[in-house]
């Protein structure tokens, strides 16, 4: 059983109702039936437990002592979620859990030892998806085995100092700009833009990619969209792209000359970078989501359809890029579930895709997230990621059927 589907057991109730539709909980609304005969219950997760507590929600976690446990990461989001539908906390050490949040990857013992009632947000082997060489590395071997047009999602890449020369032959073509990134880095971390192959500095791996010089702008700024994708299953594959989406915008207005080459505030999206700016602007009110520096990628998706953009051609083509990305790594992380996950519904994973729209309305992945941020430093953020997080939890209990029963569009089967 998946590790929200409940064990039911009336007697532990202090009910003398024999059936499994005990009226006693049946129309709890925390509880949807499942199964070809609606008998087995399911825990549903509701984001407003995110920050206040109700009785009657936490009633069912509690009756079936449900648990979990945070490691190596801090979440206030997942911990306040979890607390507020009945889950009790155990410390990190602990094996007696039903759910384990790690910020970071797990050691092939630690998934050798998960039941068949426990879960875990990692699934072995993802780095192949989040670590930007091998992401590049991956869709470049889909590139040569089904043809280029049909995975050109990335912009050209080239991972130094391995492939130093083949960049400058490929520069004296092209003068750029080029931006650099960390193979294994985050939230804007080291990363610039050069015009020249002398201004690189290789005391790391690092990849080099043609900057995007013609993104889309709102009123002269440029942006990008985090996108959640859940991951519940690599054999069979099944992705998941969560309805809503957050936009971060420059702080600058962009200027496509070069002049401006080495203004991270006009040429970067990430927040981390953009919220030291003094002309970054924040929005207080949750309701307010087309204002400031982050919007919902609902009011930017409204804002290009009164421009007359084809929004629907739009997100076919961003659905279209996550299934890529994820099929890119498929095969090596289903090959390491088998050797290290005992029981196939054990994992499950979110990730953050960061996807920037040229002025062509064509999608490009920049990259894509382990871990994504769930700090809630606006209202915006709070409304759109406690929803986000709810509905994870309500689907990793439920979703082995090929259907999604809940809002996260079901992408592929």
């Amino acid at each position: 059983a998946p590790v929200f589907t409940l064990n039911f057991d009336c007697s532990s109730l202090g009910c003398d109702c024999e059936s499994s539709n005990c009226l006693s909980i049946r129309d709890h609304p925390c509880i949807a039936w499942s199964g070809l005969s609606k008998s087995i219950p399911v825990l549903l997760f509701f984001p407003e437990a995110a920050v206040s507590k109700d009785g009657n929600i936490c009633s069912i976690g509690e009756r079936y002592r449900m648990a979990f446990k945070i490691v190596r990461t801090e979440s206030r989001l997942v911990r306040g979620l979890l607390t507020n539908h009945g889950f009790h906390e155990v410390h990190p050490n602990s094996n007696d859990f039903n759910l384990m949040w790690t910020g970071s990857h797990l050691k092939p013992y630690i998934l050798r030892s998960l039941q068949d009632f426990q879960k875990v947000n990692h699934f072995p082997r993802s780095y192949e998806l989040t670590r930007k060489d091998r992401l590049y590395k991956n869709i470049q071997r889909m590139q040569q085995t089904h043809g280029f047009k049909n995975f050109h999602i990335v912009p050209q890449t080239f991972v130094l100092p391995s492939e130093f020369q083949e960049f400058c032959n490929c520069f004296a073509k092209d003068k750029g700009p080029w931006i650099i990134k960390p193979v294994a880095s985050s939230r804007g971390r080291g990363i610039y833009l050069v015009s020249n192959p002398n201004q690189i500095s290789m005391d790391e791996n690092i990849l080099v990619s043609r900057y995007i010089n013609n993104p889309l702008l709102i009123d002269e700024f440029k942006f990008d969209v985090r996108l959640y994708v859940l991951v519940t299953s690599y054999d069979p594959l099944l992705i998941y792209v969560y309805e809503e989406g957050l936009a971060r915008f420059a702080t600058v207005k962009y200027d496509r000359t070069s002049k401006n080459i080495k203004n991270t505030f006009m040429h970067l999206t990430n927040y981390s970078v953009n919220k030291k700016s003094s002309d970054y602007v924040s929005c207080d009110d949750p309701e307010v989501e087309d204002y400031g520096n982050k919007w919902s990628m609902s009011a930017v998706l409204r804002y290009l359809k009164q421009e007359g953009k084809d929004t629907t051609l739009l997100m076919r083509q961003v659905e279209d890029l996550v299934i890529k990305a994820v099929l890119s790594a498929e095969l090596q992380i289903a090959t390491a579930c088998k050797m290290f996950v005992p029981h196939k519904t054990n994992c499950f994973e979110l990730y953050g895709f960061d996807v920037l729209i040229d002025s062509n309305l064509k999608p490009w992945l920049l990259e894509v997230n382990l871990s994504p941020s769930l700090a809630c430093d606006a209202p915006l953020d709070l409304k759109i990621k406690a929803s986000m997080i709810a509905d994870m939890f309500s689907l990793v209990g439920e979703c082995r059927n090929k259907r999604c029963l809940y809002n996260s569009v079901c992408i592929r089967e």
